[in-house]
């Protein structure tokens, strides 16, 4: 098992911000990247729905031999986490808003969480916040919409600013001195976050968390690929020349992208 490969996936091409800390802690894996771009996103509907795709995909990558899934999306991660490790034969690794830390990290005791409708409505986001933000100000901003810019390769400039501005004005007059990124997507324009909040406002990711998490259990079960230098392959359910393009962009050199077809839940609107 140690040459078969990582499974990550997420509803689109955010999850790439975890597969880049996993390419970067771990450089002799395979890398199987599934990105559900006829379904992005996934933030704006119900948990049942979330739920069943997320089964249908982690059944899928299975299948095409991954020794370990990891959810690089929030929202999956919230509706779906616990249902994949009771159905999959694979160990499962999950995303959470980086709540904890930015508490323990915050001095004024004021954060505030920039992540999807689906993840901030999640029971499993409010036992987060129970467990880990006791003494300070939580502050939840949705941000519809946002994982759809980044999906469609605007990652500076005008437009982008001006689709930020009405969540991160928000979170200004909160007060908040952290911010976690509580989407895979939101750490693609990540230097256009940090300058509408301002340069006394700190940024919050889990990529680098689930990428130690993930070389903990693969090292555990003794099936870390020792040698060589891995790869990193995308299969998407969207266009792969569309989502080729972005992906380029945003990881600074192509990728091989393949178009799959994986039947289940159909395309729906929001």
């Amino acid at each position: 098992m140690s040459h078969a490969p990582v499974g990550v996936f997420d509803s689109g091409i955010g999850g790439l911000s975890v597969a880049r800390e996993i390419r970067r802690a771990l450089p002799s894996e395979e890398i199987l990247y599934f990105a559900d771009t006829a379904y992005v996103p996934y933030g704006d509907r119900t948990t049942e729905w979330v739920r069943n795709r997320s089964l249908t995909v982690g059944r899928y990558l299975q299948e095409r031999g991954a020794k370990v899934l990891v959810v690089a999306c929030n929202t999956a991660s919230g509706a779906a986490l616990e249902a994949l490790r009771e159905h999959l034969a694979v160990p499962v690794i999950g995303l959470e808003p980086a709540v904890k830390p930015a508490v323990r990290e915050s001095a004024a005791g004021r954060v505030g969480v920039m992540a999807t409708t689906g993840t901030l409505r999640s029971d499993r986001y409010a036992r987060l916040v129970s467990a880990h933000g006791t003494g300070a100000t939580v502050v939840a901003q949705a941000c519809p919409g946002l994982a759809d810019t980044v999906e469609e390769g605007i990652l500076a400039g005008e437009e982008l600013d001006r689709r930020l501005e009405p969540f991160v004005a928000q979170l200004r007059e909160a007060g908040v001195d952290t911010v976690v990124l509580g989407c895979t997507h939101y750490v693609f324009i990540r230097d256009a976050i940090a300058r509408a909040l301002g340069p006394e406002v700190r940024l919050i990711d889990s990529g680098g968390a689930i990428a130690r998490q993930t070389e903990r259990i693969l090292r555990e079960r003794g099936e870390l690929a020792d040698a060589g230098e891995g790869s990193l392959r995308i299969l998407t359910t969207g266009p792969a020349h569309e989502v080729a393009a972005v992906v380029t962009r945003i990881w600074g050199d192509p990728l091989p992208v393949e178009h799959v077809h994986v039947p289940g839940e159909e395309p729906i609107s929001a």
